[in-house]
């Protein structure tokens, strides 16, 4: 129901005055847009910070450095 009445609003703002079925397919349009790319975006973003996370968690793994490691002599 939001998601209409934002459209519905959005829709009014960009077809200005007297132009009612302009503003309601503008509408009815970006209303559509919004229900399928918010769920991609949020997707995206969710893997994006989870790729982050790994590779913190990676990065933090303890390094010895090359004189800690046992000779072979």
């Amino acid at each position: 129901m939001f998601g209409k009445i934002a459209g519905a609003w959005l829709g009014s703002k960009a077809a200005g005055r007297n132009d009612g079925a302009k503003g309601a397919l503008l509408g009815f349009g970006a209303a559509a847009l919004a229900r399928l790319s918010v769920p991609a975006l949020a997707a995206l973003t969710t893997l994006g910070w989870g790729y982050r996370k790994y590779r913190e968690r990676r990065a933090r793994r303890a390094a010895y450095p090359s004189e800690a490691t046992p000779s072979s002599s």
